[in-house]
């Protein structure tokens, strides 16, 4: 979700989760046992694949449900194309979205298309979720520590595919991580008793971990050398391949982080890279996370930081 506006904040006593703290969807209470898990996210393309687009588009949307601990019910597309555009184009990505849906175990009902020259698609995803067992992005405690269950590193890969700079197997690495839902690492999740978690999308891992540590006034540590980096993306960005986002990021995020002087500057580029379909950022006990990491194995979950007492501190070493 994570609507940067100057709205005021919906007041009902059933919406447990708005946009005061950026979380990734909104949560509304149906039952005392039931609340609906509502968001949208579009894109433009990363790829040329039509149908691989489409199925890259819609596990981004499913993993804002996913992050939430939710259990995605319904789908509705929404499509920007020119109308002059080849039809089997809209198809495909069409097809692509319906087949991670599937996966998901939600149905597609519906959508909408306008005519627009710059492709984007997305889609409107409906879930549910038990009220006590919602997670939120602000509910970390001192002790936890920070599991990641995707590489990082979409960002740079995106924009050397624009480049026509990349080696078939980086671009079969990263899909192969794009189209992966975040089904089974939120099962495992709530399974194991996370307090708290988000999925890393467009402000990165560092932008996504300052939320978590600014709405629930905790501070955090993230050990650069521990994060996972999809292949072949330090390599990319000796070759200039770093998008415009990252930067971005980096001037927004990086004045309200401590970054301790022995994180090179790749690093701090992998860090703020925006992800698109990126893992989950879990912060559960101790305990609990070696219990997850068996559970989703270790080439899925990885500690990446720790949390302590703090007043809303992240601090990258």
């Amino acid at each position: 979700m994570k609507i940067l506006t100057s709205l005021p904040p919906a007041v009902d006593p059933n919406l447990l989760v708005g946009t005061e703290t950026w979380d990734d969807a909104a949560v509304y209470r149906l039952t005392p046992e039931l609340a609906l898990v509502q968001t949208l996210d579009i894109i433009t393309p990363l790829v040329d694949d039509p149908f691989i687009f489409g199925q890259i588009a819609a596990a981004n949307a499913l993993s804002d449900v996913y992050a939430m601990g939710g259990r995605p019910l319904t789908a509705m597309n929404i499509l920007a194309v020119e109308a002059c555009v080849d039809p089997s184009i809209p198809r495909e990505i069409l097809r692509g979205a319906e087949d991670k849906i599937r996966e998901s175990g939600a149905i597609v009902v519906g959508g909408h298309s306008v005519d627009d020259k710059e492709l984007k698609f997305g889609l409107s995803v409906t879930g549910l979720v038990h009220p006590d067992k919602i997670l939120r992005n602000s509910l970390a405690r001192p002790g936890d520590v920070l599991v990641l269950t995707k590489p990082i590193g979409v960002g740079i890969i995106a924009t050397a595919i624009k480049g026509g700079a990349i080696k078939p197997g980086v671009l079969e690495t990263a899909l192969k991580s794009m189209t992966a839902l975040n089904r089974e690492a939120s099962a495992a999740a709530l399974e194991f008793g996370a307090h708290a978690a988000t999925d890393v999308t467009g402000f990165g891992l560092v932008g996504h971990a300052f939320e978590m540590v600014r709405f629930g006034k905790i501070k955090a540590r993230i050990m650069a050398d521990k994060v996972p980096v999809l292949s072949g993306v330090r390599d990319l960005i000796k070759e200039g391949m770093v998008p415009g986002g990252t930067m971005r990021n980096q001037d927004h995020f990086g004045p309200q982080v401590r970054i301790d002087s022995g994180v090179s500057e790749e690093q701090k580029l992998i860090l703020f890279d925006p992800q698109t379909s990126g893992g989950l950022l879990i912060a559960i006990p101790v305990e609990s996370s070696r219990k997850l990491i068996e559970k989703l194995g270790k080439n899925m979950a990885v500690i990446v930081g720790e949390v302590t007492a703090g007043k809303g501190e992240l601090e990258v070493v």
